[in-house]
């Protein structure tokens, strides 16, 4: 069990059970709880943020929701911290894209501009493992588009793998969460299905092909060239690389 001396304290207001939230959100920000960790039992907490048992368990129940708590009963149970899932981000960054109303171009040219990056790191950072995975990424894919089975979780695995060469948690968290809302299915529907499967799959392989040859520039054009197809985005590409590129 974790020791919250000095962490936490007495809460007052209107919404107690936010602030109860807020308190263990910057705790585990700050690092002073970590992935893993135990918290104090639910008597021991209430009596510390000095609220009843039903307010507390209001709160440890929308932390759970919101990914932050893995709660556990039986004997070895408890509040345990925990990193929230692909899936709630997921769902969350879904929720904000439907309320901004956001034009398809625009979520193409927002994953451009993070995975123009993304490549740049992986050509420095990738390792025959990553580079054997994105190999393999695409095998597998050819052989789904052979048998008529393939979809769009290949791709999103590819774009996962190709995070991951760039050996950066946060950026490999974030492209995770691109699935849903924040994924190309708008802009690809603009082509036959068969078409944009076989299309996005020969651009991942030119996209990793430039990875293993070390060529940043062929890796940018790669990307950008998959990501504005079929789109309006016309010199706002240019503007992305250039700015990707730039040797300012």
């Amino acid at each position: 069990m974790t020791t919250v001396e000095g962490i936490f304290s007495p809460v007052s207001g209107g919404r107690i059970s936010s602030e109860i939230v807020g308190q263990i959100e910057a705790a585990i920000a700050s690092g002073s709880l970590q992935q893993g960790d135990r918290l104090p039992s639910e008597r021991e907490l209430a009596e510390i943020f000095g609220v009843s048992r039903i307010t507390l368990r209001d709160a440890l129940r929308t932390m759970e929701a919101l990914g932050l708590l893995d709660i556990r009963v039986g004997a070895s149970g408890g509040a345990f911290v925990q990193a929230p899932p692909s899936e709630v981000v997921e769902k969350t960054f879904g929720h904000m894209v439907r309320l901004a109303s956001l034009d398809p171009d625009e979520i193409a040219e927002a994953r451009l501009a993070a995975e123009l990056n993304i490549g740049n790191l992986a050509v420095k950072r990738a390792t025959p493992e990553d580079i054997e995975a994105l190999s393999n990424a695409i095998d597998m894919g050819r052989k789904a588009l052979a048998e008529g089975s393939y979809d769009t979780s290949y791709s999103r695995e590819f774009h996962v793998l190709l995070a991951r060469a760039a050996h950066n948690r946060a950026l490999e968290i974030l492209v995770q969460s691109f699935g849903g809302a924040f994924s190309m299915a708008a802009v690809r529907a603009r082509e036959p299905a068969d078409v944009a499967h076989r299309r996005s799959l020969d651009e991942h392989e030119r996209i990793a092909k430039a990875v293993i040859a070390r060529d940043a520039e062929a890796v940018g054009r790669a990307l950008a060239d998959h990501f504005a197809r079929s789109t309006n985005l016309g010199s706002r590409v240019e503007d992305l690389l250039g700015s990707a590129y730039s040797e300012d």
